[in-house]
């Protein structure tokens, strides 16, 4: 190849890198902006005889985590409002290698099951952590397990 064929080696190398370069610049550019994503920790202890955890296994499911707080810093008006709110997640559980959120029924705050019922009380837990596949609802009284998910376009 002599003299000119390092030279064509070395352009075809160079061209190649500038195409995947501006490749993954463009990618880079047009990706949806990182959002500040939750993580949870190993959340709380599991007992054992837990009816909602019998619940969600009967239901094959398999509760990987305890209860979990997610601590809310609030402002208003550029000041902290007092210490803040928390949101409470009561499991964390697994089926087909998908994640799901668990909450369980509560005598004191029945469900209302209507489209805006859910999403004034669940809809927050699904944009809370968007990879999840899902809210399960478990009743234990009713020994019903409900899957909610909530379609948001992008």
């Amino acid at each position: 190849m002599g003299k000119y064929g390092d030279w064509f080696i070395m352009a075809v190398a160079g061209l190649l890198l500038l195409i995947w370069l501006y490749g993954a610049f463009y990618r880079w550019l047009h990706a949806p902006a990182a959002l500040n994503r939750v993580k949870l920790g190993k959340g709380g202890a599991i007992d054992d005889d837990d009816v909602n955890v019998a619940l969600l296994e009967s239901h094959g499911y398999k509760v990987v985590s305890g209860k979990h707080v997610v601590p809310i810093p609030v402002e208003l008006d550029d000041k902290p409002l007092g210490k803040g709110t928390r949101i409470y997640i009561d499991y964390i559980a697994e089926k087909d290698e998908l994640t799901y959120i668990v909450k369980t029924a509560r005598e004191r705050m029945p469900m209302d099951w209507t489209a805006s019922g859910l999403r004034e009380r669940l809809l927050v837990y699904a944009l809370l952590l968007p990879d999840c596949a899902g809210i399960l609802y478990a009743d234990a009284n009713e020994k019903t397990v409900k899957k909610i998910t909530f379609h948001i376009a992008d």
